[in-house]
């Protein structure tokens, strides 16, 4: 009875070239993580600083905004009509934030039917690092 040795060649460890190509795989998949990780870190600091502001701009807008337009004003300026702040501290700060308006046109929307109400829009555009726009609308007549 012969017996056949056939010897089995084990691979104990990878090749260099297929180090190589794995190592390629996984820096162009970090790097690309890292690119995304990085637009949504800067994404989120816009969207985080831009609420910090808009909270601020609501100091801003009033029903007297839509005369200010290309004016630089400080929320105290804009508040002390319909507030009266008597503490000192909280002055000094209304007076540290201002913003630049810009009012364009009115838009004014007029209908042809009787039934239908004529209005205006006004747009107040508040221009800081991060500029925002709100609409005041009126409703002249029914």
């Amino acid at each position: 009875m012969k017996t056949l040795f056939v010897r089995k060649t084990l691979r104990h460890a990878f090749t260099l070239i297929e180090v190589l190509v794995s190592v390629l795989i996984l820096s162009g998949t970090i790097v690309y993580a890292l690119k995304i990780h990085s637009q949504n870190k800067e994404q989120i600091i816009y969207i985080s600083e831009r609420s910090k502001l808009s909270l601020q701009d609501s100091l801003f807008v009033s029903d007297n905004s839509i005369r200010y337009h290309k004016d630089k004003k400080e929320a105290y300026d804009v508040l002390r009509k319909y507030f009266k702040v008597e503490d000192q501290k909280s002055r000094e700060i209304l007076k540290k934030i201002s913003r630049e308006y810009f009012i364009p046109e009115s838009i004014k929307l007029i209908t042809d039917e009787t039934e239908a109400p004529a209005a205006v829009i006004d747009e107040i555009k508040i221009k800081d690092k991060f500029s925002s726009s709100y609409f005041h609308f009126k409703i002249n007549s029914f």
